[in-house]
């Protein structure tokens, strides 16, 4: 049985989840809306640490608080002014993007009540993960290995990096 307290952290770190991240998507300037996508994933951060992946959660602030947000602001940077505000919307795109993200929502629901009797089985007691397995799946090869998938977001991302400053060039 968790404790209360730690059910009210729960509680209220969704609560700065689901603020911040909106507030990151309404936000007409850029930087403001980085600074509320940090603080997103420094609070998914603090749920990783409240469920025990210690790990996870040292791994969502050194690689994505840390280093994808640095990635991000200096991509800004280069291509944006930074006290430039967006432009309007139009009302029909606000209305299509709603609708979007209504649809978006709908599937995730759909998905997590049909998934849910297979969330609430209970693990078995000699059920544990480790460092090593958690590292070997990451980089391994095999079937189920993360090793592609995470090289190909790497050249993604320098993708992104190369395409910023030739952008930045151009002005």
């Amino acid at each position: 049985m968790e404790s209360l307290g730690s059910i009210i952290a729960y509680f209220i770190i969704a609560i700065a989840i689901i603020v911040f991240s909106v507030l990151a998507v309404t936000s007409g300037k850029i930087l403001r809306a980085a600074t509320y996508l940090l603080f997103v994933l420094f609070a998914t951060a603090g749920i990783y640490f409240q469920i025990g992946y210690e790990f996870l959660g040292a791994v969502q602030i050194a690689v994505y608080a840390g280093g994808i947000m640095v990635l991000f602001v200096f991509s800004i940077l280069l291509t944006h002014k930074p006290g430039a505000n967006a432009p309007r919307l139009a009302n029909h795109k606000r209305w299509l993007g709603l609708s979007a993200a209504l649809l978006g929502a709908g599937v995730c629901l759909y998905s997590l009540l049909s998934y849910g009797s297979f969330m609430m089985q209970k693990m078995p007691d000699n059920f544990s993960i480790d460092i090593h397995s958690i590292g070997q799946a990451l980089l391994s090869t095999d079937k189920f290995g993360y090793l592609l998938p995470f090289e190909a977001i790497s050249i993604l991302l320098l993708a992104c990096i190369i395409g910023g400053v030739v952008i930045a060039r151009k002005r």
